[in-house]
């Protein structure tokens, strides 16, 4: 033995390729090492620094001072490589598949030529290929994270430097500076407001990238910095020294203080402007830099880049760590067996079979020596069992997938042209395992865009168009045409036997209920536009026109039949074109109001009758407009003759728009007036008090005075304003609240309309009782709230209105599919309670029909604690009394009954609950001690609606669901607040909406709207799961059944490591000759076309439970293999053993033998892969009988041509009757079973899959003998409901009210002609016209 140790001095020739393998290896390991360390470049820091900052302290035009705190500069950096760490970093994170670690091992065993029997180049060549395309890859993704970087960075931005502005990059701004910005841009940094171009130091800011809201935020900077104005050199002077808080990723808070002569100035939240803010109505402003780059609050929430990698993958790895095992142990059983052979016989016939010169000539040991190499040499020879083409295929497969998707003319939003894209090719099939999908509201679900839809006056409900024949509504779809609709049920009596008839099946998947709408003809049409000019859609009329049978005796016969004799059309047939519908002439009549020369061509309104009555002069309807354009705080703007509103929520812009459009136009308001155009009369009412909205009062009010006369005017929720009513008013209040429950039912968001006339002196009474309340230093809340109580009752109702915050296109529809295909779906938002649960009403994640919605709002923990105790009893009583279910499998069906109902949508005995909780509640609802209670309530409820979270929230609800549920998590959203919930989920996807390109960004997949997903999860998501699938399982069998066949040699061979087949073929056998077909089965492989996929979203159930490939599946596979190859090798064994050719030769040799075996070998999986393909395009057969005629064309060529070692063996073997017999008996033999097998379980245990596939076979074979009814989708249509709940949804936040009372927000009417003074003209802000006032509290504001 120590003369074979001697031998591995590279004095040896035989081995002088080992160093070159140690030091491969060496060099491997030290490239891993520095990876690691580039990968983490903070590392060193972090060690021996202490980088934890606890306040910030700041000097404005000091950068000699606030260098001293090493601040991060203004530069930001989403980007994962740069060029000096990418090789390592990308290799680093590479070499953590296993498989490619494996590859890399196996690379440095060939290199050693005494224990490999295979050329290096037959891994090395695959290996190098992988990882270069993966990292090419890698790197293009990167650079266009480089690339949005760089057009960020190279912003331009006016700077304050030695006392002059110099336009400077955004990555050159520091924290300290003094920036300039002006109208329409983008803010740099998190800034301190120093001054602004607006009166008393306002600014107003778009928050869109932030929060995705497009309503505009006001923010006001210190009285003692305003007055510097734009004067450079005071503000280049300014030498105060800020202390504040720490960076964080609190959006609404902010804590500090300003020292400046000897004084300290509190700072807050609304004196902040933030990074991704635009400056919006304000000329310019000034601030200085607080926080900058990656510690602006925009960078702090957009969390980390992380390296994702799908379950798939991760089953990879331990599948091919238990592989290498079970080759481990086939090396190992060789290694035993060739040690005993050479024992007991080897070592008798070394003069025919030589022991090397390295192998010890003992017995013993030279026994020994030769089973450690055949170890190495054994798993050389096996290591196709896991070829390195599985990686290179499935990178392939996923690009290819990706394309698909980016290709995909049905994902595209054609008004902007915009088409869904992969940003990630490493994700496609998780989109199949979709488990939880997390939502942002606001941009995501909806567009940001209300509409006045409806209202009621003095009991009478406007913006309905009722059928004159059924009493049911009209309603205008986005073509605006009219539609009727009503909900019709289906049979219960459903027939699961799906051999009885292909009928049966259609019945037995189909949707429990359907909705008719019928267009109106062109005679309806007219009968009903003139019915509804001349009738009020009173109640009254409602009762008094219908009879018992709901019938309109007074309305033509001959209407009624062609009523009945419209086309119906379902509305849940996703797959139906529009053709039908676009060949219908759209009605387009919307009220005419182009008489109003503040009308906005934009506004629709379609009920004449409302009209009607104003040009009567109706007393209410006058009045109710009027409310409308008096009791707001919207402001008004002259931009470049066009009227323009800027409000604090868009439910007040939408409110005053409609009175616009009405003839009640808001025109200007002072510190102490309002001014409106009634039907073309301008009115001036004197503004005497402001009792502003806020979320406790829920109301805001203002008192006018006009003519002598005092009003006050309210609106606010049903709840509210009903319980400050004053008696008398039963009728009218019966006939609101009948509305009010029709218009939230219908998901509109309603408020209340009330006013109250008030005698003088009760109101200077009351004002003097309101000041010593406001300025009361005891109670001062609990006063003010006795005052506003007194003068908000004995109330008139007057009406309420209905606003539309319009979903996007099919977002209901997209919600109601997702959820029957068992992906549950949370919304995350920032909006408040109201607007959210209205919303998800709206979008049916909240029904009628639930059991109980729960609503968590506590504010300390033992209150969150009792209240999710309180409701997890709950539902485990209803859960205990409850008719236990049958457990359903979406794969076999094989616990229920023949003619059971297995696929109905009730997958629960009762309506289920739905979970609404605050984000202060969320804050001890995420806490390790009760986070886990939180999710079992939550994990069994039907939604949840998680209301003003922060984006951090967002993030740790996520991964709260990913840490503990072990589910597949998708998160979606379109502003920069949704970045960090996207990259903490497994999928993220952005809406490349209005909002921005944050949340695109930091995605991995873009969609322009919500209702896309439907498509990318249910048909490209599932198909690229079953996909990927389908070509693990085949490829796993015939690897096993290609590499196994070595291992029943090798019990022929003395398990000396000789190959059964040719070098070659060994080399090319995944390469060429089966690499295509089963690349065409991962591509283009579908079990049911798109239209079925979406119309039966239950087939998305196998990917939820991973039942097409999991360690099962991949056993099931690899026993196919390995009985494959026993049959592969010994039939022909026997066949060829003592075998003749008809001369009378021997045919019983190795390399026949070897041909012969892999001939059959190729039409073997060839076949089988013709067994799994279910859909045929041309390059299936392209690819599939392709590599049959290329195999044996490329065997001729290699042996005759270039003259390969096996030359003449393949056609010998061929010229002889006996290969043909034993090709098919070996064919027969392995594919009767599976065929037998298939058969059996498709006959009579069918999955849903083949049921679907089943009723589109029999479409397919009747669609030449009926015609099918195109479906018309209505995006905009609802399912009516009765609800007693309110629909009320109002500002997110305080009004204008104290700035527009204060005067601080105003310009004087008539300035005086003023010298300029710090840059700016004196007559914007002259004391002179000030306002004189006591301070009033926060919720009212004195005049």
């Amino acid at each position: 033995m120590s003369e074979w140790w001697r031998s591995w001095l590279p004095g040896d020739p035989s081995v002088l390729q080992c160093p070159t393998a140690l030091l491969l290896t060496g060099g491997v390991v030290l490239f891993c090492i520095a990876a690691y360390v580039m990968t983490r470049p903070y590392l060193y820091s972090h060690l021996f620094y202490d980088n934890t900052e606890t306040e910030r302290r700041i000097k404005p035009n000091n950068p000699e001072f606030n260098a001293q705190f090493n601040y991060a500069k203004n530069y930001i950096k989403t980007s994962k490589y740069t060029l000096l760490n990418f090789i390592p970093y990308n290799l680093f994170e590479q070499f953590q598949r296993l498989a490619n670690f494996y590859f890399l091992c196996l690379l440095v065993l060939q290199l050693i030529p005494v224990i490999s029997s295979l050329t290096p180049v037959t891994t090395a060549v695959p290996l190098i290929g992988v990882l270069m395309v993966t990292g090419i890859k890698d790197a293009y993704d990167d650079f266009q994270r480089h690339r949005s970087d760089n057009q960020v960075n190279r912003r331009k931005s006016y700077v304050l430097r030695n006392g002059q502005l110099a336009e400077e990059m955004w990555s050159k701004v520091e924290v300290g500076d003094v920036i300039r910005m002006e109208n329409n841009q983008f803010v740099a940094a998190d800034v301190l407001l120093l001054s602004t171009s607006e009166p008393n130091g306002l600014c107003y800011i778009e928050t869109s990238e932030l929060d995705g809201e497009t309503n505009l935020k006001s923010k006001q900077c210190l009285p003692e910095t305003e007055d510097f104005g734009q004067d450079v050199g005071r503000i280049g002077s300014f030498q105060g020294e800020i202390r504040c808080e720490p960076p964080n990723n609190q959006l609404n808070k902010f804590d500090g203080t300003l020292y400046w002569d000897n004084q300290a100035h509190s700072l807050d939240n609304d004196k902040i402007l933030l990074r991704g803010c635009i400056l919006r109505n304000t000329q310019w402003c000034y601030g200085v830099v607080i926080f900058a780059g990656k510690d602006t609050k925009l960078m702090m929430n957009s969390g980390k880049t992380k390296f994702k990698r799908t379950s798939i993958d991760r089953l990879l790895n331990f599948i091919i760590l238990g592989i290498v095992f079970f080759l481990l142990s086939m090396c190992l059983f060789c290694t035993v067996a060739c040690g005993i052979w050479e024992t007991l016989t080897g070592q008798h016939f070394r003069i025919y079979l030589p022991w090397d010169s390295l192998v010890p000539p003992e017995p013993a040991g030279g026994a020994a020596v030769i089973a450690l190499l055949v170890f190495f040499s054994y798993a050389i020879v096996l290591n196709t069992v896991v070829p390195i083409s599985l990686y290179v295929s499935v990178e392939v497969i996923r690009l290819c997938q990706s394309f698909l998707i980016n290709w995909d003319v049905a994902l595209c939003y054609a008004p902007t042209g915009v088409h869904a894209k992969a940003r990630t090719t490493t994700l496609n099939e998780e989109l199949g395992q979709i488990e939880y999908i997390f939502s942002d509201k606001t941009g995501t679900l909806t567009q940001n865009i209300m509409t006045f839809n409806k209202c009621s006056i003095a009991g009478r409900s406007f913006g309905d168009i009722i059928d004159p024949r059924t009493g049911e509504s009209l309603e205008i779809n986005e073509s605006g045409t009219w539609v009727r609709k009503k909900t019709k049920k289906s049979s219960s009596k459903r027939n699961a036997n799906l051999r009885t008839s292909p009928e049966a099946t259609v019945d037995l998947i189909g949707p429990l209920d359907e909705t008719e709408v019928n267009l109106l003809s062109d005679e309806e049409y007219r009968q009903v536009d003139a019915w509804a000019r001349q009738s009020p859609s009173t109640p009254e009329f409602c009762r008094s026109d219908f009879n018992g049978t709901g019938q309109l005796g007074q309305f033509p016969g001959s209407l009624g039949r062609e009523m009945e004799q419209s086309c119906s059309i379902d509305l849940l047939d996703l797959s139906s074109s529009d053709s039908e519908s676009s060949q219908q002439k759209p009605y387009t009549r919307s009220v005419d109001l182009s008489h109003n020369p503040y009308h906005e061509s934009s506004f629709k309104f379609y009920d004449h009758a409302l009209t009607d009555a104003l040009d009567a002069n109706d007393p209410s309807c006058e009045l109710f407009f009027r409310l409308l354009a008096l009791c707001h705080t919207v402001m008004s703007e002259d931009n470049n003759g066009k009227l323009e509103y800027q409000a604090q929520s868009p439910d007040e812009a939408a409110l005053v728009s409609a009175a616009r459009n009405f003839g009640f136009v808001f025109l200007s308001r002072t510190p102490n007036s309002i001014t409106i155009s009634a039907k073309g009369t301008e009115e001036v009412y004197e503004l005497l008090c402001i009792l502003d909205f806020n979320n406790v009062r829920k109301r805001m009010s203002v008192i006018l005075k006009r003519d002598g006369k005092i009003r006050l005017y309210c609106k606010g929720a049903d709840s509210i304003i009903y319980e400050r009513l004053k008696d008398g008013q039963e009728s009218l209040k019966y006939h609101t609240q009948e509305h009010l429950n029709k218009f939230a039912g219908e998901g509109l968001r309603t408020l209340c309309l009330a006013y109250k006339d008030l005698d003088g002196e009760y109101f200077q009474d009351w004002k003097a009782r309101h000041h010593e309340a406001a300025i009361s230093l005891d109670r001062r809340e609990e006063k003010l709230d006795a005052i506003y109580e007194e003068i908000e009752k004995d109330l008139i109702l007057l009406g309420a209105t209905a606003i539309e915050d319009k979903l996007q296109d099919g977002v209901p529809q997209t919600i109601a599919n997702l959820a029957v295909a068992g992906i549950k779906i949370w919304v995350l938002t920032g909006d408040k309670q109201e607007t959210a649960i209205n919303i998800g009403y709206s979008c049916q994640l909240l029904t009628d029909d639930m059991l109980d919605i729960f609503i968590i709002d506590a504010h300390t923990a033992s209150e969150v604690e009792d209240q999710l105790k309180k409701y997890r009893e709950e539902i485990r009583n209803v859960n205990a009394t409850s008719q236990p279910q049958t457990n359903l499998s979406v794969v076999t069906f094989s616990d229920e009954g023949v003619g059971q109902d297995t696929l109905s949508d009730a997958g629960e005995p009762n309506g289920g609950f739905a979970l609404v909780i605050n984000g202060h509640s969320l804050v001890w609802a995420l806490s390790p001690k009760f986070e886990q209670l939180f999710l079992e309530v939550a994990s069994q409820c039907k939604s949840v609606i998680c209301c003003r979270v922060t984006p951090l929230q967002k993030a740790l609800v996520v991964d709260l669901v990913k840490r503990y549920k072990k589910a597949v998590t998708l998160a979606v959203g379109d502003g920069a607040n949704d970045v960090s919930m996207i990259k903490t989920a497994h999928i993220g996807v952005g809406i490349s909406g209005q909002e921005g390109l944050q949340a695109v960004l930091a995605s991995d997949y873009s969609v322009a709207q919500f209702r896309f997903l439907e498509r990318l999860l249910l048909v490209h998501g599932r198909w690229s799961y079953y996909r990927m699938c389908k070509f693990l399982r085949y490829f796993f069998y015939k690897n096993f059944a290609f590499t196994l066949c070595h291992f029943w040699f090798a019990f022929f061979v003395a398990f000396s490591a000789q190959t059964l087949f040719d070098p070659m073929f060994i080399s090319v056998y995944n390469l060429f000759y089966t690499s295509m077909p089963v690349l065409a089965l991962g591509i283009f492989e579908q079990d049911v076309n798109a239209v079925n996929s979406i119309k039966f979203p239950r087939l998305y159930g196998p990917g939820l439970s991973n039942a097409l490939f999991n360690k099962r599946e991949f056993f099931r596979s690899a026993l196919h293999g390995f009985l494959t190859s026993c049959v592969l090798f010994f039939i022909p064994f026997g066949a060829y053993y003592n075998g003749m050719d008809q001369d009378g030769r021997s045919m019983a040799d190795q390399q026949t033998f070897g041909s012969v075996v892999a001939t059959i070998l190729v039409i073997v999986v060839t076949v089988q892969i013709c067994l799994d393909t279910s859909y045929w395009t041309m390059f299936n057969h392209i690819t599939i009988w392709g590599s049959l005629i290329f195999y044996f064309l490329l065997q001729y060529f290699y042996n005759f041509v270039i003259g390969g070692e096996y030359v003449g063996a393949l056609a010998k073997a061929m010229g002889e009757p006996m290969f043909y017999f034993t090709s098919l008996l070996t064919i027969v033999v392995l594919m009767l079973p599976v065929m037998a097998w298939r058969f059996y379980w498709v006959d009579v245990h069918p999955t849903l899959s083949d049921k679907v596939r089943f009723k589109q076979r029999h479409d397919a074979k009747m669609a030449s003998k009926r015609s099918d009814h195109d479906m018309l989708r209505t995006p905009s249509a609802r399912r009516s409901r009765r609800s007693i709940r309110s629909g009320y949804a109002f500002a997110h936040q305080e009004g204008f009210g104290r700035l527009i009372t204060s005067g601080k927000i105003m310009r004087p009417r008539h300035p005086k002609p003023g010298a300029m003074s710090n840059g700016r003209a004196s007559n914007l802000r002259p004391d002179a016209n000030r306002v004189s006032m006591v301070a009033p509290a926060p919720s009212t504001v004195e005049v």
